[in-house]
């Protein structure tokens, strides 16, 4: 099925960008103790990056952005 295999191909990477909705500038803090700046009310962290799009997708004042 060509759906099937243009989901096996999607990879994890790239950036995922989330919203501030309450700053349009401050900084985060993640349970490791590295920093993410909010700028112009967005914050990016890789695809990768489980802990950090995990703690900001949790974070009542971020909304994740498509």
């Amino acid at each position: 099925m060509p759906g099937a295999t243009m989901s096996s191909k999607k990879k994890n990477t790239g950036p995922v960008v989330f919203r501030d909705t309450v700053y349009t500038s401050r900084v985060l803090v993640l349970p490791d103790g590295r920093m993410l700046n909010v700028a112009n009310g967005q914050v990016a962290v890789e695809a990768s990056d489980n802990l950090a799009r995990d703690y900001l997708g949790q974070h009542p004042d971020l909304q994740a952005q498509e």
